[in-house]
């Protein structure tokens, strides 16, 4: 492996979980960072620290012009762009390259290919993956979208094309809804992802969301390193995340394991990613998106693999071979994840503040962002950290996680870490006979 020395183009705990795999593997860090950040723990723990502007993100950790600056100034050879932020922005990459910096990721083309949901669909149909039923290219007006919605049939999903993280989207059950829904839908995207293009997409109801983890060398060998159960969400965002998913048996993995290869290598990707499905109540299942990145749940692929996917991302981006075959890789137990969150479990409004008291279990890895004193900034993400354990199998691993999070102490603000545990508790959770309703209806029980 060539790198000398790598830019993290991002902040957290995910810069920390670079920084841990760099310093196992002797190479340097740069760590950015905004004024908000200067006393956060990754700045202190990278081997320099460079800020990028004041606590707006648009003025620091999304300057692409400051942060190829601070990797010029700092001679870095790589930039590893964890995930947010400047993760899946093909410009960046390019800037990457015409500067003659590496990007830890997949090419810009990929990230510009998969950054479309329209263009992800067309490609995903064209490689043989099953995808929604739905319009087969942008909606140029309110009346072919509801000419469209007669032929497929309510309810639908109105997208945006280049949407994400649950914003652009819009349920609507007949034409009134979908007539007022177009225009203010497609305003919010323009005004979100500088793209305005809209299309429809067959409802399902009570879906699992469901991922495969993949990685591809520049060789054109690509494997998976199996799934994800994802299904646990607020606002279409995950809060829990297990492997290997409760809900399939080994013919359907082996089978959803297999497709996600197939269109991986149709789009010639390289480097890790992650391509997401979701399934029906009769275990059909269909493309969603690609996220061209490393995952916020990626450690419990590591969990049940044994692998150091960041390690991987380095290898891959290097130019070298995958390390190892498709039949060396095995799943080992049953992982957990829970994301602890500085907000109101009941509102979801954020939490910003001082962490005054900080007590942490023993016997679960940690990716945190915080530490005892640390300042949680309004100006980000309210995830300050993960709770990630491992077990024999998937009750041993719930029982792993609700010890661990009994003995996690957070004080100074508000966190989600009673919700986390009284998920843990819950039947259904208990018994995997969950989708993406589980945390709405689970919410109505508990007030």
């Amino acid at each position: 492996m060539f790198f000398k020395r790598v830019l993290i183009a991002n902040r957290g705990e995910i810069a920390r979980r670079i920084i841990r795999t760099c310093q196992r593997l002797g190479i340097e860090t740069v760590a950015v960072y905004s004024e908000a950040d200067a006393e956060m723990p990754f700045v202190k723990e990278a081997t320099i620290a460079v800020c990028v502007g004041p606590a707006q993100a648009k003025k620091s950790y999304l300057d692409i012009d400051n942060i190829i600056q601070a990797a010029k100034e700092t001679n870095a050879d790589a930039i590893h762009p964890g995930y947010g932020f400047l993760s899946e922005n093909a410009t960046f990459v390019r800037r990457c390259e015409e500067e003659g910096i590496t990007f830890i990721g997949p090419t810009a083309k990929s990230i510009e290919l998969m950054g479309s949901k329209l263009e992800a669909r067309s490609q995903m149909q064209k490689a043989g993956v099953p995808v929604v039923p739905g319009s087969e290219g942008r909606l140029n007006s309110i009346e072919e979208a509801v000419s469209l919605a007669e032929e497929i049939g309510y309810p639908l999903m109105l997208k945006a094309s280049a949407g994400g993280g649950g914003i652009g989207m819009q349920l609507v059950h007949n034409a009134d809804e979908l007539s007022r829904a177009f225009d203010s839908t497609k305003q919010k995207a323009e005004s979100f992802f500088g793209d305005g293009d809209l299309f429809l997409e067959k409802w399902i109801s009570n879906p699992r969301h469901i991922e495969v983890q993949i990685a591809a060398d520049k060789q054109g060998n690509v494997i998976h390193l199996f799934e994800r159960e994802c299904s646990v969400q607020r606002r279409n965002q995950k809060v829990v995340e297990e492997s290997p998913s409760p809900y399939l048996d080994e013919k359907r993995r082996e089978e959803l394991l297999q497709t996600a290869i197939r269109g991986v290598q149709h789009i010639e990707y390289t480097n890790v990613g992650t391509m997401e499905f979701i399934f029906d109540g009769e275990k059909n299942f269909y493309f969603l998106e690609m996220n061209t990145r490393l995952q916020v749940e990626h450690p419990v692929t590591e969990e049940i693999t044994g692998l150091d996917l960041v390690e991987l991302q380095l290898q891959l981006a290097a130019g070298e071979r995958l390390p190892f075959q498709q039949q060396n890789i095995t799943k080992n137990g049953h992982s957990i994840e829970c994301r602890l969150y500085a907000e109101d479990p009941n509102t979801y409004f954020p939490s910003p503040g001082t962490i005054k008291r900080l007590v942490l279990p023993e016997n679960a890895r940690l990716d945190f962002a915080i530490e005892e004193g640390s300042q949680v900034s309004p100006f980000y993400d309210p995830m300050i950290g993960k709770i990630i354990v491992h077990g024999e199998d998937r009750n041993q691993a719930i029982e792993k996680m609700k010890e661990a999070l009994e003995q996690l102490k957070v004080e100074g603000i508000t966190t989600n870490l009673l919700l986390l545990y009284d998920i843990m508790e819950n039947v259904s959770f208990k018994k995997g006979e969950y989708t993406t309703k589980f945390l709405d209806e689970f919410q109505k029980q508990r007030k």
